[in-house]
């Protein structure tokens, strides 16, 4: 039965989480930049999302609450894997060719931007913490015949933000290419990864 008002709650408490700056984010407004795979990259995005969200409000994300050894992996896997993209981001920054947002002459086959977008997306354990823990538990909280409502909720906000994220980007990928704008993303992205690394670690 559809509940409007579990609905919306799902909307904004996914929006809340999927809307912050992450490797999967900077993922989607790089190749909407560049204008490469752009609604391949944002329909796999879409789809693992409501793929996990609909797990974890199943059961699952209260499954993976439960155990130490789970929450465990999850919460270091993904504090090492921000790490990782955080430095990547700065050293692209640092570096020469880093404004070079077309990539070189020639632009990536549909498979490897396929492979690109679901390694980032299902390699990292954050992506995990957020869609099965956080929402797959709030929607858990809610009596069986409330979760769907929550789940969908959940699933627009995802629907409507990728779609917005990379459409939007290469709509003004002419302002995202000025040098000092993608500095600025960089930078940006790069110091939000590992704010987001800290708090999983020290939180």
């Amino acid at each position: 039965m559809f509940t409007p008002h579990v609905f919306l709650n799902g909307l904004g408490l996914g929006a809340s989480l999927i809307m912050a700056i992450g490797a999967q984010n900077a993922h989607v407004l790089r190749v909407g930049v560049r204008r490469q795979h752009v609604a391949v990259t944002v329909l796999a995005c879409i789809v693992i999302d409501v793929a996990l969200i609909a797990a974890g409000v199943a059961g699952m994300g209260a499954l993976i609450q439960g155990s130490p050894l789970l929450m465990g992996l999850a919460r270091w896997g993904g504090a090492a894997f921000l790490v990782w993209y955080g430095l990547r981001s700065w050293a692209s920054m640092l570096r020469a060719d880093a404004l070079d947002t077309q990539c070189g002459t020639v632009p990536p086959s549909l498979q490897r931007a396929l492979v690109s977008v679901l390694a980032l997306s299902l390699l990292n354990p954050h992506v995990y913490l957020d869609t099965l823990v956080l929402l797959g538990s709030l929607g858990g909280n809610y009596p069986a015949h409330q979760r769907a409502s929550f789940a969908v909720g959940a699933m627009t906000a995802s629907l409507l933000w990728f779609t917005a994220l990379g459409f939007g980007a290469s709509r003004l990928s002419g302002v995202f290419q000025r040098p000092l704008v993608w500095k600025g993303i960089e930078g940006l992205t790069g110091a939000i990864m590992l704010a987001l690394a800290g708090g999983l670690v020290f939180g």
